[in-house]
């Protein structure tokens, strides 16, 4: 699998890549200041559904935010119940 990263002043996107398969998964952020985005959707096509695709962008994002030095506000809830799943991403959560 391959992520691609589009970024915007305001945002941007997270888009997972499988050979194979047209489609791309994808998980949207905002930048909500230089410090903190907020990831406000994900969609994995049904191609691509029980792959991990969904859990490679999540893992993706927080280590983006790791090594960008910011945090995530998880407004998407398939973000949220990941951020749930793995305490050990506290460090990038901003609650």
């Amino acid at each position: 699998m391959q992520i691609t990263s589009e970024d915007k002043d305001s945002g941007g996107r997270y888009l997972g890549h499988i050979e194979g398969v047209s489609e791309a998964a994808e998980m949207t952020f905002s930048r909500a200041s230089p410090t903190l985005i907020i990831i406000d959707h994900t969609q994995v096509p049904d191609a691509m559904r029980g792959k991990g695709v969904g859990q490679a962008l999540a893992e993706h994002a927080v280590a983006q935010a790791r090594e960008g030095g910011w945090k995530i506000i998880p407004l998407c809830p398939f973000m949220k119940a990941q951020m749930d799943r793995h305490p050990d991403w506290n460090d990038v959560r901003k609650s």
